[in-house]
Parts: C-alpha cells; structure tokens; sequence
C-alpha cells in the first residue's frame, strides 16, 4: 500500500522518475514474484475444479429457475429445449472436446500437487479397456486430471486409446454441468452408457470405473491404503460380457489430499453417513485440506501431496455373453492378484515402507 501512495505522490509532484521507483518496487514485491503467482494460478486451478463439481449443477439449476420469470425466459427455454433434444447424448458416447481436454488450467492442475500417470504396458488399440481406478479418495483428482485431461499425456502414452472416466448418472441431469463434464470425456456410470461405448463405438476405448465408489471415500484417510473391492465384481461381469480387458489402476498419494474423520462403525455419525451415501450417491465426507494462502490453516484447498497413477498390465478378457459366478470369481481374483502386485512393486518407489500392504475389503 505504501509502495502505492508513494507512485500517486510522485504522479502528483509531476517526478515521473518517483512514479517509475515505485512500480519498479511493486513490481519486485514478493506476492507478485513468479513462484508465487504460478503457486496461486495452481491452487486457483484446483479450486475451479472443486467449486465446478460441487455448486455448478446446483446454481445453474437455480439461475434457469429464477431467469424463467424475468425478461430474459428465452435463454432458459431455449436451453431446455436444447436439453430434452440432447438428453440422451451421455449415454452414446458423450461429447468430448480436445480444445477443452487441452486446456493451460490443467497444467496448472496436475503441477499444483503434482500428478504423474505412469506407463508399465503397452495398450492395442485394437483392443477395448475397462480400467479399475483405485482408491476414490475424496475428489477423485488422479483421476480426473490423468483421465479427462491431457496434461499428464494420455493420449501420448497410450495412442489410439480413448479414455472415458464413468461418474454418476445424476450429474448428466444439470444443466451446463453436464455439457462441461462430456466435453471432458467423462460418461454416466450405467450400463446403457458402458455398453455403448464398449460394443458400438468400435475398438480403442477404455471405461474408467472408480470401483470403490463413494463407500470407499468415507475410509481414504492419509497413509493408509485401503481399497473397496472384495464384493465389487460387476465390472469384471461387464468385461467379459463385451470382452473388454481389464486393467487395475493405482494412484499412490491419492487419500493424501485431505484429512478426513473417520467415524467409528457402528456409531450413529457412520449410520447416517451410509444412509445419506445410499440416497444422494455420493458419501457426505467430514474433511479438510489446507487455506488459500496458508497451509497451516484449514480450508478447501488439498495439500500439495504427489499423486502418482500408475497403469498395470492389461488382463486379456474373453467374450462371454452370459458368465457363470464361478467365471467371474475366477476373473475377479486375477483382478485382485495383478492389483495386489502392482502395489507391491511401485509402493516403495513412491514413498511407502516394503512392509506396507494393500487392504481389501
């Protein structure tokens, strides 16, 4: 502020000399320093997301409500019609964008904590792809960033394959919030959509199932390792049904982003917690990350942890139109074993103990 009144002083006094000292010195200021402002450019980026996910359907909703009974009726009633016309989209494919997908916001996204997709095997594009994304973590961010954008270079890594990363359907029932999300490749988590993209929408794809889901976001707390998995095996009846390979994906550092609390099993906090995940389709978590300009306090902002994603081996897959459960076991537990070794391999070289192991439940 001082820095300011002195360049207003100068301009006042007619020393152009005075006005130049004293925007050279704002300039050199350290909140405007360029570490500084990429950090903040990184934690805007970030909170873009966040806010986008949780309020953009919701104040979209209300603000096509309210404009319906002021002069401007027609921006809504258009889009309504636009909406009813284009409502089955999600479910065919969606819409992506590569413009949107390639966005500058992204880099500074994956460099705010920072996310790296690791490559382990080759992917034919000749070939369809059900990956298993595993842990959910709160905001899903590995997932996101690796899946739905392309700042840490997909489609690079893994040319000729089309990543589509499945949400839950209700999100396709906002309005703006759906079109930005298909615009970013990501798809209803249903079966008319899966089906489509892995049976009539040719070779090359890859469905990204989160397979933990909510219920695993309410155990994702910083070093522990824990994944949903034991009794999720429709996605494995989905792979073989349409022949798709599946492919177990881990992101270390992905339940470092906040610090949650827990409640014990059993206690009235857990039970209204699980009722409400049931009801709403998303889990109301009890958590908190670091402030906007510190991180010694708490707010919305995740720490700066890296999350590295790492893609395993593909699983090759038969086509089998109506699989038995002992089929699916067998499928399952591969599924588990590859995950399993694949969290023994890279844990250490991202940070974890040789002792640490991987809990499924």
């Amino acid at each position: 502020m001082k820095t300011l009144l002195a360049a207003y002083s100068g301009v006042n006094k007619g020393t152009g000399s005075s006005l130049l000292s004293a925007l050279l010195e704002l300039a050199s200021s350290p909140w405007l320093s360029r570490p500084k402002l990429v950090k903040h450019l990184q934690v805007v980026a970030v909170l873009q997301f966040i806010v986008s996910f949780l309020t953009m359907g919701f104040v979209c909703t209300v603000l096509m409500v309210y404009l319906f009974f002021t002069d401007c009726w027609l921006i809504p009633a258009v889009y309504a019609a636009w909406l009813i016309f284009d409502w089955n989209t999600p479910k065919q494919g969606g819409r992506r964008s590569s413009w949107v997908r390639n966005w500058t916001v992204w880099t500074y996204f994956r460099d705010y904590f920072p996310i790296r997709l690791i490559k382990t095997h080759d992917l034919l594009p000749s070939r369809n792809y059900v990956f298993g994304y595993h842990p959910h973590g709160i905001f899903c961010f590995g997932a996101f960033c690796n899946f739905s954008t392309e700042a840490t270079g997909f489609s690079k890594k893994f040319p000729g394959i089309r990543p589509s990363l499945a949400t839950l359907a209700g999100n396709f029932r906002l309005p703006v919030l759906r079109d930005y999300i298909m615009f970013a490749g990501i798809c209803p988590v249903n079966r008319n959509s899966i089906d489509y993209l892995l049976a009539r929408n040719g070779t090359g794809n890859a469905v990204v199932i989160v397979v933990g889901g909510a219920a695993e976001s309410l155990d994702c707390v910083p070093g522990q390792n824990c994944v949903t998995l034991k009794n999720r095996k429709g996605f494995v009846k989905l792979a073989l049904q349409k022949g798709a390979d599946l492919v177990p994906v881990y992101s270390f550092g992905e339940n470092e982003a906040y610090h949650q609390v827990i409640f014990e099993e059993g206690s009235w906090r857990r039970y209204l917690q699980r009722k409400l995940q049931k009801l709403l389709g998303f889990a109301p978590c009890l958590f908190h990350g670091c402030g906007f300009f510190s991180s010694e306090s708490w707010g919305m902002v995740p720490y700066c942890k890296p999350i590295n994603t790492v893609v395993g081996e593909p699983i090759t897959v038969p086509k089998v139109e109506e699989p038995t459960p002992d089929i699916v076991d067998m499928y399952h537990d591969m599924y588990i074993r590859s995950l399993t070794e694949l969290f023994d391999k890279y844990k250490t070289r991202f940070g974890l103990e040789e002792t640490e192991s991987l809990l499924i439940q």
